[in-house]
């Protein structure tokens, strides 16, 4: 870990989601490979947005909450935005697709997203009656 990213574990992980606008989670193993060549673009993304939080996820030190988020593969890297996660993908980014994917981020209109969430989950909802 750098001084630009955090070190997320079940004890510290919601409080970081709750107490910060924008949180990046990088889901990441010691051994492996394509965890290891993203984690330079990450540090470099955490150094240029430092109104964000970095955190990353040793799914291996926290199998809980590479459970409770059903990460499948890594490494996996996902966006919170006002506690809503608004971005979630599976693979290594290049510097360019990372900073797209945030700026996408930035520009988010969260009344939307949180309109669009809540329509999703009453269909949902219905459904299940």
């Amino acid at each position: 870990m750098s001084s630009t990213t955090v070190e997320l574990t079940k004890e510290n992980f919601d409080q970081t989601v709750t107490d910060n606008e924008f949180v990046l989670i990088d889901f990441w193993a010691e051994w492996c490979g394509p965890c290891k060549s993203f984690a330079p673009v990450y540090e470099k993304a955490a150094e240029s947005n430092p109104d964000m939080v970095f955190g990353k996820v040793d799914t291996e030190a926290q199998p809980e909450l590479a459970q409770a988020f059903g990460i499948q593969s890594i490494p996996t890297l996902m966006i919170v935005r006002d506690q809503v996660a608004v971005f979630a993908q599976p693979g290594a980014l290049p510097e360019a697709a990372l900073e797209d994917v945030i700026g996408q981020a930035r520009k988010l209109d969260m009344d939307e997203v949180r309109k669009s969430v809540a329509e999703e989950q009453a269909k949902a909802q219905a459904q299940e009656q």
